[in-house]
């Protein structure tokens, strides 16, 4: 299965390799796009869903929560389309996909974020209060799992 998935990715690879991109883009692009993402992005995300859930004055649930409505699923989309552009990275620097913690923590924030959004997408189930509770929970995990995530993905980064 690895050697199938690199045999997929690899013209992609090459196409981007063909742009003659400086090696310290190609290395540290990812994780500095990313980190914007991660740090800037899903704290914003995870605190106007918070402040939604939390403040007690309606005018700013209603901001917060139509702040979160509208930022999440760009949150979402940018989180894959680093994900693809981080797994391009590894396979342009001749480096191997599933060996890393990194790829798996990566992973694991898609499908995560990839349910808190199907959960969303449902309407909360009718509105179900657990439900809401279990999205705002999920949501911050994912974020941890991105710090943890980023974390790694500079160890990574020092070690290739």
């Amino acid at each position: 299965m690895k050697e199938t998935i690199r045999e997929i990715l690899q013209p992609i690879a090459d196409i981007f390799s063909g742009f003659n991109t400086p090696e310290p883009i190609v290395h540290w692009g990812h994780p500095f796009f990313m980190s914007i993402v991660i740090f800037a992005m899903g704290s914003f995300v995870a605190i106007t869903g918070w402040r939604s859930r939390i403040s007690e004055d309606k005018e700013v649930k209603v901001k917060n929560k139509s702040d979160h409505r509208k930022l999440a699923p760009f949150l979402f989309l940018f989180i894959t389309l680093g994900y693809s552009g981080g797994v391009l990275s590894l396979i342009m620097q001749g480096q191997p996909i599933f060996e890393s913690p990194h790829f798996w923590t990566g992973s694991t924030v898609i499908g995560i974020l990839g349910l808190n959004g199907l959960i969303s997408a449902t309407g909360f189930g009718g509105n179900n209060e657990n439900l809401r509770t279990a999205h705002a929970y999920i949501g911050s995990l994912a974020l941890v799992i991105m710090i943890v995530h980023a974390i790694l993905g500079f160890k990574l980064g020092l070690s290739i």
